[in-house]
């Protein structure tokens, strides 16, 4: 196992009828749904608490940037696993790198995202809060 593969952040994930079109696939729009899902408890499991972040504290994590590739098909009844990586922590920016695995192990879909933390009052860049940024460093403990 790859060192960034160790250190991934993994939900698993059951495709539900509301994910998918009328052929019973994910309607692609869906992954981008399923990967804020999986930001958000991300961010919740480092102890930081994304309703803080946002309701609380008024700091945003819109995304800049995304790049997604779509390898096959994910169908309604599926369980998939979303999983997480941090690839750059930068000042007011950070890279994900996301994918959605099938059950056998088979890539669906991957993405590349950059998010940006901004004041929910100004819309303008901010540094990355300092609790924020401690617990990417740290990561997120083992669930085991």
């Amino acid at each position: 196992m790859s060192d960034a593969a160790a250190r991934a952040f993994r939900r698993e994930r059951l495709i539900r009828f509301s994910d998918c079109d009328p052929a019973g696939i994910v309607f692609y729009p869906q992954y981008f749904v399923m990967f804020n899902g999986l930001v958000e408890d991300w961010v919740n499991a480092m102890g930081v608490g994304y309703q803080r972040l946002i309701v609380e504290q008024r700091i945003g994590l819109p995304t800049v940037r995304v790049e997604a590739d779509f390898r096959a098909v994910s169908r309604f009844g599926d369980s998939v696993t979303l999983a997480l990586v941090v690839e750059r922590l930068g000042t007011r920016s950070l890279t994900l790198a996301l994918q959605c695995v099938g059950a056998a192990g088979e890539l669906r879909m991957q993405m590349r995202q950059v998010l940006v933390t901004t004041s929910l009052e100004t819309h303008r860049a901010l540094e990355i809060p300092a609790a924020l940024r401690d617990a990417i460093l740290r990561g997120v403990p083992d669930e085991g």
